[in-house]
Formats: structure tokens, sequence, C-alpha cells
């Protein structure tokens, strides 16, 4: 035997999975997916944990899943951009600023002296944060848009009621549904979960689904507001179809959606 040759690697020996190979870099990378898919978030230190390789590994694969589009970083790891699975905080971190922009646009269209409805949802926050004008009156099913005018003397707040949603931050059953029954508004802003071209919106909870349908009912204009992971997707309950769409305001342009005659409004950043 030559011995100038080292030492086989032992049959039991484990692989070193931080090493830049492309092969152990994308099967890092399909775990952290697929683990995304199975829970809605992952964190760093738990990923390093589980694949043995370095912090800074773990970091460098979630910035190429996210640039191939597959996930949203965070602090501290990534949640996925299937927001139906996730409560409001991690929904929130999921492309800030094009819900920022969405929110803006939809605020420059309501008008001193009117009534909106808000449900409760990280893109309606973001346009409760840049509504200006005034006076107005909000009802909404969300304690977080409630707090955003608490102390301001200009704005009317109608809290809808109902049994308290600890994930979703809302308000939901039947009380809050009977609650806007009672209600007219200018302006209703349902939560949109999913957005489909010949569908419309829908949502995947059913409760949550009634209470938007409720929003909708009792407004003579809908606004629907989307960044653009929400589009080409279904959930189980329907909310609205797009004859009582006022506008979906969405951050980029959706093609599919204005070729059927969705009204689309594009948020500039």
């Amino acid at each position: 035997m030559d011995g100038s040759r080292g030492p086989s690697p032992a049959s039991g020996s484990s692989l070193n999975t931080d090493s830049p190979s492309p092969r152990f870099t994308a099967e890092r990378q399909r775990r952290i997916a697929a683990m995304l898919r199975e829970r809605g978030r992952v964190e760093v230190l738990e990923l390093a944990r589980l694949l043995q390789v370095s912090e800074h590994t773990v970091r460098r694969d979630l910035l190429a899943l996210q640039e191939q589009g597959l996930l949203q970083r965070t602090h501290g790891g990534a949640v996925t951009l299937d927001t139906q699975r996730l409560g409001l905080g991690d929904r929130a971190a999921v492309l800030p600023e094009a819900k920022a922009a969405v929110g803006r646009a939809a605020a420059a269209l309501v008008e001193p002296g009117q009534t909106v409805v808000l449900d409760a949802g990280s893109t309606p926050l973001a346009m409760a944060r840049a509504l200006t004008v005034r006076p107005l009156t909000i009802i909404t099913s969300s304690l977080d848009v409630a707090a955003l005018f608490a102390d301001d003397p200009r704005v009317q707040i109608a809290l809808t009621g109902g049994t308290w949603q600890r994930d979703n931050r809302a308000l939901w059953g039947p009380a809050a549904v009977a609650m806007l029954a009672n209600c007219r508004a200018d302006w209703a802003v349902p939560g949109a979960c999913a957005i489909d071209a010949r569908l419309g919106v829908s949502a995947p909870d059913e409760a949550d689904a009634t209470l938007k349908r409720a929003m909708v009912a009792c407004a003579r204009r809908t606004l629907i507001l989307a960044d653009h992971s929400k589009l080409g997707s279904t959930a189980p309950f329907h909310v609205a179809p797009w004859p009582q769409v006022h506008a979906l305001v969405v951050d980029e342009p959706w093609a599919e959606g204005a070729a059927v005659g969705v009204p689309v409004v594009v948020a500039r950043a």
C-alpha cells in the first residue's frame, strides 16, 4: 500500500455541512424551505443547531432564499411569504416597505369627515398609520388600530366588540358581526388573506371571513389592500367578489387581475 496517502475517512464519520459545496448548500436550503412550509417561521439559532453549521452560514442561506422569493428575513430568523399561516406580529415583518406604500396609497383616498371600517391586519394597520385627514370616524375590530387614534380628539372610534383572537389581534364573532350590521361607512377595508383574479378575495378562517363580509356589507365602497405575495392565491372561505370592490391597492402591477377587469391601483414607494 502506498504510505504517502492519508487515512480514508471512517465509514461512520459525519460530513461537514458547513462546506461551501453547492451540494451541501442546496441540501441545507431545501431543509430550511421545508421547515418554513411546515412551521411558518424559523430561527437562526435553531437552524444552526439542527443543521450543525454556523449561524453565519444559516444567515447566508436565508439571504439566498430571500433573494429567490421564498421567505422574508426577520430579526433572528425568517418567516414564510405564505402569510395565511402567521400571526399578526410575524405577518407585519413580511414586505414591510410594500405594506407601508400600499397603506399610504389607500389613505390618500379617504376624505375629511368620512367613516372607515378597518380590519385587523398588518396592511390595514399600515393604512391607519397613514391616515392624516380629520375629522374622521374609525370602526375597527383591532385594538392596535384603535390605540393609534385613542388620544386624537378629532377621531371618533367605535370598536366592534366580540371575542379576542390573540394570534390575529382581532375581535371576532357574532357580537362583532351584529355591531357592524348597525353601521354605515364610506369605506370598508377588510384584511386580504388570499386574492384570485377569478374568485375574488378569500380567507382561511370561517369566522374571520364572516366578519369581513359584514364589513363589506355596511360600507358604500370596499378597498382591498395587499402586497404582491397575496396575489394568485385562494383560501377556503369567500369574502368578496370583484364587483363589490372599489379598488385593489397593491405594490406591483397585476396583469392577470387587470386583464379580467379587477380595479387595480399600484402603490408607489
